[in-house]
């Protein structure tokens, strides 16, 4: 895993300070690399080349980057290839390869099938390619691994993080649509970010620059076609068997690797499964908090870690921590997404990188398998109505309250949610009501000036993704909502992911994630993934036997959750005092700031305001306020040296 960065013209005429433009880019990325750096740029500098090597596969020079094949096309690569042994072994013939590193693989396949050997690579990537007439760039089906772009005055810039293009920007300004969507869900759902002038280029497409054009087009996409032919048990079967395959080619590495041990079920199955394939994968680490009760959730990876004959490596994490580091943290994740999830993940992964370079995660399993409460809350109210009704089947889903029952428990820290999805448009249709449950802003109201924002625009949009029938036809209502958290709920997790792993210059693997795994569970009926409610049940009754039972059967996850309300009316409110008392805090464009501390602390226990508000406030602290010193590299910085080839 690495950084990349680069620019091509798009008029064929030389870029204008691109020596400087792309020194500025790699300098911005350079924590994701700390093993080496390049750059390559074109005859004319028409195109050029950035790269920071966190060195995983191939330690050796050879594997060195931007590589240049032997056909003379060039590439800067970020990821992971899992499946690049098999591929050099079949491209062999057509390709004499000099280094054993992935990345080759990659100028091989495209040497072979051209664009359409994205179709033939498995794994975890981002990358870009020149081969003298066509640009192209690619990023892999889930958007583990990020890319994005700006086009500015016929020039095409792109970088694994945004804060790498800030300085070739027009200006730095906060994108309304992109900002309504984050009021909403607490992270985008399209193209958009929240820098203005800057694409995310989506999960599963692919980008060219040819004759001038910038051609932006889906490879690959998730169709949820359900095979009602097969038994629980043979689709148990079938997903051990791919699971346990993903889960060996993720362990390929010419470096240590460990796990994320959250307590949960994904990440402790992940661990477990690992550990029994790779001596090396068996430490684990867990970050806790002891302060105040309900939020340790430390006895259940120890457990797995027991188990699994797992080495856990644990840190305790403190108000002080939050002060010392959140900064860091809205610094290297880009722009707030995914909720206050990321400080603790940024915690643990300063610990992982003491111990090992690579760490496996249970990211995806939410999203695949039905592991959200809301699942379980939309579930209760689509039970009352059929019941009422007389029509308990959704699709191929049958639906009833006594089904529901023994697994209400789960819902008791989610009953502000209950109360006020219930309380306005009870049983109405399944787009609105999942909007309703997803929509983070209802408690809002007087902290964001929504006269300047398009909150129908984002309903639309949302709607066109979760009435997808495309994707999803009908089948049940489970599958519409995890197809809409799956397409834009997980790239916001995974950008978390990456940014706070890489900030440590670790890479970060997710084997729930492979393809062959994700493709199969679409196509397995809900009432085996979800049976009776039951958050996961296939993925636990299929891997009961792997797991402890304090954790197969505990129903009380809570996803990570960060003690903010009591350490913000406590220990942490002179901080939050002092973010928002700033002169530019309190004339910022779409926000009240008398408002926001006014309300602050009466949120609920686990609301997402808070995080919200403060994350946003600190990122255009972060970044829009000091956009004179982003402006100022361009010129400062010492052009970058091309290295040889």
């Amino acid at each position: 895993m690495c950084g990349i960065a680069g620019a091509v013209s798009l008029t064929r005429q030389p870029i204008a300070k691109l020596a400087n433009a792309l020194a500025v880019m790699n300098q911005l990325i350079a924590h994701r690399g700390p093993d080496g750096q390049g750059v390559w740029v074109a005859p004319g500098n028409v195109c050029g080349l950035a790269h920071r090597r966190l060195a995983i596969i191939d330690l050796s020079p050879t594997g060195r980057q931007p590589m240049i094949g032997n056909d003379g096309t060039v590439i800067t690569f970020n990821g992971e290839i899992y499946n690049y042994v098999e591929l050099m072994a079949e491209l062999q013939d057509g390709w004499s390869f000099r280094s054993s590193s992935d990345t080759e693989t990659v100028l091989a396949a495209y040497a072979k099938w051209g664009i359409d050997c994205l179709q033939h690579l498995r794994g975890m990537f981002a990358f870009s390619l020149w081969d003298g007439e066509r640009f192209f760039a690619a990023r892999d089906r889930f958007g583990i691994k990020p890319f994005y772009y700006a086009v500015v005055d016929g020039t095409l810039y792109f970088a694994s993080e945004m804060k790498a293009l800030l300085s070739l920007l027009p200006e730095i300004a906060t994108d309304p649509d992109a900002l309504a969507e984050y009021m909403t869900f607490q992270y985008t759902i399209g193209e958009k970010t929240l820098f203005k002038h800057i694409h995310t280029l989506l999960p599963g497409h692919a980008l060219t620059v040819e004759n001038g054009e910038v051609r932006v087009f889906r490879y690959w996409d998730v169709h949820y076609d359900i095979d009602f032919d097969h038994t629980p048990r043979w689709f148990g079967d079938e997903m051990r068997a791919r699971l346990s395959d993903s889960i060996k080619v993720h362990l390929r590495s010419d470096v240590p690797v460990g796990a994320y041990i959250s307590g949960g079920i994904d990440s402790s199955l992940i661990g477990i499964l690992a550990g029994r394939e790779e001596a090396s994968g068996r430490i684990g680490f867990h970050g806790k908090f002891t302060e105040f009760p309900g939020y340790d959730e430390s006895s259940f990876a120890e457990a797995a870690c027991r188990d699994g004959g797992i080495d856990l490596h644990q840190i305790e994490i403190t108000a002080g921590d939050f002060r010392n580091n959140i900064e860091k943290v809205l610094y290297h994740l880009d722009t707030p997404v995914g909720g206050p999830g990321s400080f603790p993940q940024y915690m643990v992964s300063e610990l992982a990188a003491r111990h090992v370079k690579v760490v496996l995660g249970g990211q995806g399993g939410d999203e695949i398998f039905g592991g959200y409460a809301r699942y379980l809350i939309a579930y209760l109210e689509q039970a009352l109505k059929a019941s009422i009704d007389g029509t308990q089947r959704n699709g191929n889903f049958v639906v009833t309250p006594e089904s529901i029952i023994p697994h209400l428990t789960v819902l008791q820290e989610y009953k502000p949610l209950i109360r006020q999805l219930f309380s306005k448009g009870l049983f109405g249709p399944l787009d609105e009501r999942y909007f309703r449950l997803i929509d983070r802003s209802a408690d809002m109201e007087n902290e964001v000036d929504w006269s300047a924002l398009d909150r129908s625009g984002v309903f639309a949009r949302f709607q066109a993704i979760f009435n997808s029938e495309r994707n999803v036809k009908k089948e049940a209502y489970f599958d519409s909502m995890t197809h809409f958290d799956f397409k834009c709920l997980l790239p916001a997790l995974l950008q978390v992911e990456d940014r706070m792993s890489m900030a440590h210059g670790l890479e970060s693997r997710v084997p729930l994630l492979d393809h062959s795994v994700v493709e199969f569970a679409a196509t397995i009926p809900a009432d085996i993934k979800f049976k009776g409610g039951q958050m996961k049940h296939f993925i636990k009754s299929t891997f009961s036997g792997d797991l402890p039972q304090e954790l197969a059967q505990r129903r009380d996850k809570m996803g990570f959750p960060v003690p903010l309300k009591e350490w913000f009316s406590g220990e942490l409110k002179d901080m939050v005092a002092d973010i928002f008392a700033t002169q530019k805090t309190r004339h910022r464009e779409f926000f009240n700031s008398d408002a926001i501390l006014a309300n602050f602390d009466k949120a609920e226990r686990f609301s997402r305001k808070t995080w919200g508000l403060l994350s946003l406030e600190l990122w255009q602290q972060i970044f829009h306020d000091r956009a004179a010193d982003y402006r100022r590299m361009l010129d400062e910085v010492e052009p970058a040296q091309v290295a040889a080839q």
